[in-house]
């Protein structure tokens, strides 16, 4: 089954090494299907997805949100993620 939009997000982990702090970024991606969005670790059935929404909070970076019938997830991107809302905001 092809996707229907794809969008890039950033998973930070932060791992201590001796007396420094190290920040990791691992780029990962969510795929939306015609009835699911998943993500490396989490497949969200398109009729438990409420919301999609954005909030920037930097120049370049900002969280999107699938609001879902088990909590809301957030997801940190780097580009703007309104063409992903768009598709499913026209799925819905």
């Amino acid at each position: 089954m092809d996707w229907i939009a794809i969008q890039p997000y950033i998973k930070v982990h932060r791992k201590v090494d001796g007396t420094e702090q190290i920040r990791l970024e691992d780029k990962r991606y969510l795929y939306m299907y015609p009835n699911k969005i998943v993500s490396k670790y989490h497949e969200f059935s398109i009729q438990d997805v409420l919301d999609i929404t954005y909030k920037p909070y930097g120049e370049n970076v900002g969280l999107l949100y699938l609001h879902t019938n088990g909590g809301t997830y957030s997801f940190t991107v780097e580009n703007s993620p309104h063409a992903f809302i768009d598709a499913f905001k026209a799925r819905k």
